[in-house]
């Protein structure tokens, strides 16, 4: 064999006991693409998902032996923004016991946090041989052509960081990532049939509460597809755009790297009528930005029309509030079985969000945007940042008014955190700003988590605000009355009870000890 793509599992620490039933099982986006791209050039690959399979160490290292690859990669992407670094967590935990088990086979990393910081993750990580600095495929495409990976060749591979024989960390020289035209030869769809399930085809998998109108048994089987990569927005908060990075930079910025490839429409619709032959309904669209260009997506929601004569398909996407102004095109959206819009409103100050570059509320009016979604079928999850530059109390307040005024059917808020590959995290380094210490400390979810402080709040302050923001909302009368009326008294007692789980917060216990 000549790949393993191991997906890790970070969920315990990174979701807390909301891993035990509530937290979604993506399907491995990249562990997918990567895999289908080196068969398509007569590799042998195969891959493992420690999450969705619930593997211990010593279960993954003995599947390991037996599969014998040539090269283990740990693809440390994920569909949340914080994901390329909170799956860090189980990642090196894993490669950490196969090199004390002397497994015999190199180890390798790909992923937004180890394009951020490459060198800083060979410097801490021993149990890491090398990394890859973009997305991969074309360095990979090398690999399954060598006939072993030591030493005396690594540096053939372009793409990387590695060791040298000095013990100093170099890059090999770039390679670019895969463009546009190449989109559908090169990185031609997904392995579907590699990962794991129980009794059909991805029924290990299962998508967030909201997504499945907050009933369980809607959950599974699940999947989430891409129809692009990349983002033409810079964020100062987000680092998704690290995907396109094709350069040696020892700190990756993502904003440097903003750009958005496609696959064509006729060819992406292949992936979805496989996920449909397959019974998968349950779909995310993980496009950053799917509702950006009608050259695209107008095209792939007219087949995606066709398909869904009986409304059987319950899709979700993501767009920017001031991307979807027309009814016309949301009623197409809906005929694709696009149920869900995950919006990105981050705050309800004009300030704050013009200082991480998301517009003023006067380009756009978010309460009519937000209405019209409504009235073409649509649901909406809306997501909110507290404690971004700028945030006080009063900002803060502001943004929570703002969301409980919207009411929609889903709400998200986190905690601004200075991610690695974010320009917020530049400039925190620049200032001198405290920083998490470990990969548990990037998690939005974790006990461990430590927020970016303000200019007006300390970062308990901040989470404390959000974690009770979070039950405000999901207690209030009127977003429990619209979702009794939406999908029934059980998806409203399944609410409640989520409310039950609280996260438990390093940061805010020792402020209470204090």
């Amino acid at each position: 064999m000549d790949v393993l793509f191991i997906t890790p599992n970070s969920a315990k620490k990174v979701y807390q006991d909301l891993s035990n039933k509530l937290s979604a099982i993506e399907t491995p986006t990249w562990s997918l693409l990567l895999a289908e791209s080196c068969r398509s050039k007569g590799g042998n690959v195969a891959i493992m998902d420690c999450l969705a399979e619930n593997l211990s160490h010593e279960d993954a290292y003995q599947r390991i032996k037996n599969l014998n690859p040539k090269l283990i990669c740990f693809v440390v992407y994920g569909q949340n923004v914080n994901a390329g670094t909170t799956n860090m967590v189980g990642a090196v935990e894993l490669s950490k016991f196969l090199k004390d088990k002397n497994i015999g086979i190199p180890i390798s990393y790909i992923g937004s946090y180890v394009q951020a910081l490459p060198k800083k993750v060979l410097l801490d990580e021993k149990s890491i041989d090398f990394i890859f600095i973009n997305e991969g495929v074309y360095s990979l495409h090398k690999i399954i052509k060598m006939k072993e990976i030591n030493n005396s060749n690594i540096e053939d591979i372009p793409g990387i960081f590695f060791r040298n024989d000095k013990g100093e960390i170099v890059p090999t020289e770039p390679i670019g990532v895969v463009p546009t035209e190449k989109m559908d030869q090169d990185l031609p769809g997904y392995a579907w049939d590699l990962l794991p399930f129980k009794n059909k085809p991805l029924d290990l998998y299962r998508s967030p509460m909201w997504h499945a109108e907050y009933k369980e048994e809607n959950r599974s089987p699940y999947a989430a597809i891409q129809t692009s990569l990349g983002c033409q927005f810079k964020c100062s908060f987000c680092m998704i755009n690290l995907i396109n990075k094709d350069n040696s930079d020892e700190l990756g910025v993502a904003s440097n790297h903003s750009g958005m490839r496609h696959w064509s429409p006729g060819f992406i619709i292949k992936e979805f009528d496989k996920l449909i032959n397959y019974g998968v309904t349950t779909i995310r669209i993980v496009d950053e930005m799917f509702l950006l260009n009608p050259k695209y997506y107008l095209p792939l929601c007219n087949l995606l029309a066709e398909r869904n004569q009986n409304d059987t398909l319950k899709m979700w996407a993501y767009s920017r509030i001031d991307t979807v102004k027309k009814p016309e095109t949301l009623k197409k959206v809906r005929q694709a079985g696009i149920k869900w819009l995950c919006l990105g409103i981050e705050s309800g100050d004009k300030k704050v969000r013009l200082e991480v570059s998301k517009g003023k509320f006067e380009d756009v009016d978010v309460r009519k945007i937000i209405s019209r979604i409504h009235e073409a079928d649509i649901e909406v999850m809306a997501n909110y940042i507290f404690g971004l530059p700028g945030d006080d109390i009063n900002t803060m307040q502001k943004t929570l008014d703002l969301s409980i005024e919207l009411c929609t059917s889903g709400w998200n808020a986190y905690a601004a955190m200075a991610l690695p590959g974010s320009f917020l995290y530049k400039k925190s380094l620049e200032n001198n700003y405290e920083l998490p210490t470990t990969y548990e400390g990037f998690s939005f979810h974790s006990y461990e988590t430590v927020p970016l402080s303000t200019e007006h709040l300390k970062a308990f302050e901040i989470l404390n605000f959000r974690d009770n923001a979070f039950h405000k909302y999901h207690s209030n009368a009127n977003f429990l009355k619209r979702i009794e009326n939406k999908f029934g008294i059980n998806a409203k007692e399944n609410i409640l009870n989520s409310l039950q789980i609280k996260l438990k917060r390093k940061i805010i216990e020792e402020n209470i000890k204090n």
